[in-house]
């Protein structure tokens, strides 16, 4: 007897600079659930906030009850109005189990200034910097280079390198353009070396192989998907460096209260790790970090699409 198959909807677009990004990382894993076992509704969110399904009109209601037709719903949208628990909140209001972090995990991870007091609250080490606003920003003065990137915001939108003083304005106005508070940090000289965390319906948490990003420069919006970034899966890495990856990575997937996946970026410094950021919804197409990562460890793309949906219908 073949075993009916699941409802899932799969959210895509958003509200914020990430917009492509989070549709093309919805289609692949429409594309990529098995449709023997999954009934998958494609939904969008149009950038001035419109539901979609394919070229209907929608509207939020119309949505929701979409929505709790579905068995689980899959939220993959990156950035404001999405990853940081907007459409967490959405899901818990509809009475849908849905993939990923909750309310206040995705708040808390989206904002870049919250993410360092809780990593330094577990004893994980984060870039010295500094917290401005739109008010505030105009008093800086720039002494070192730094890193200026808006608070709550991905794909490296609004981030810029910060060599010399005359590009500090420039820097903080690309910054405010996407947000009202700014994070100022100093320049970290390591390896970028990132790892996912999953945690499954038992409580258990299955750590990926660790990614080492190799770029010639900046690693910017361009060198992530562009191609001109070279991902070396499993990063070379001396067992006790992979072994403090981990506790790491776990220790602040479980302080900020994680859910499903979520990829933690670190620096690999000759002083030791120091955590750039946490995606609660990275990038999720095949060739993406996460994916590539489980990969790596034998678990192909469609399995890990299925661990993370499986894990939300029994839990």
């Amino acid at each position: 007897m073949t075993r009916p198959r699941t409802r899932v909807a799969v959210v895509g677009g958003g509200q914020s600079c990430e917009h492509a990004v989070s549709l093309a990382s919805a289609a692949a894993v429409a594309d990529a659930l098995d449709p023997a076992a999954y009934d998958v509704v494609r939904l969008t969110i149009a950038p001035d906030g419109t539901w979609l399904e394919g070229d209907t009109v929608l509207g939020l209601p119309g949505a929701v009850a979409v929505l709790q037709s579905c068995a689980a719903v899959l939220p993959v949208v990156h950035g404001p109005r999405g990853e940081d628990g907007s459409l967490a909140a959405l899901c818990e209001l509809a009475g849908v189990p849905y993939v990923g972090s909750g309310v206040g995990a995705g708040a808390l991870a989206m904002d870049k200034w919250a993410t360092k007091l809780v990593a330094g609250a577990v004893g994980v080490a984060t870039a010295p910097g500094l917290l401005l606003t739109a008010r505030t920003a105009a008093a800086y003065t720039w002494t070192h280079p730094v890193v200026v990137k808006p608070v709550a915001a991905g794909s490296s939108h609004g981030v810029s390198l910060v060599r010399e003083a005359a590009g500090l304005a420039a820097a903080l106005d690309a910054a405010l353009a996407l947000d009202d508070r700014v994070l100022v940090e100093d320049v970290v000289v390591g390896r970028e070396v990132d790892v996912a965390v999953l945690g499954t319906a038992d409580g258990a948490r299955v750590v990926s192989p660790a990614l080492e990003v190799v770029v010639d420069g900046w690693f910017d919006f361009d060198a992530k998907y562009g191609g001109g970034a070279d991902f070396r899966v499993p990063a070379p890495l001396a067992e006790a460096e992979r072994t403090a990856l981990e506790e790491a990575a776990v220790a602040v997937y479980d302080a900020l209260g994680c859910a499903g996946v979520a990829r933690v970026d670190f620096f690999v410094t000759a002083a030791g790790l120091v955590l750039n950021e946490v995606n609660t919804m990275p990038g999720f197409t095949a060739q993406s970090q996460v994916p590539r990562m489980f990969a790596a460890a034998g678990m192909s793309y469609a399995d890990l699409l299925d661990r993370l949906v499986r894990d939300v219908l029994v839990a």
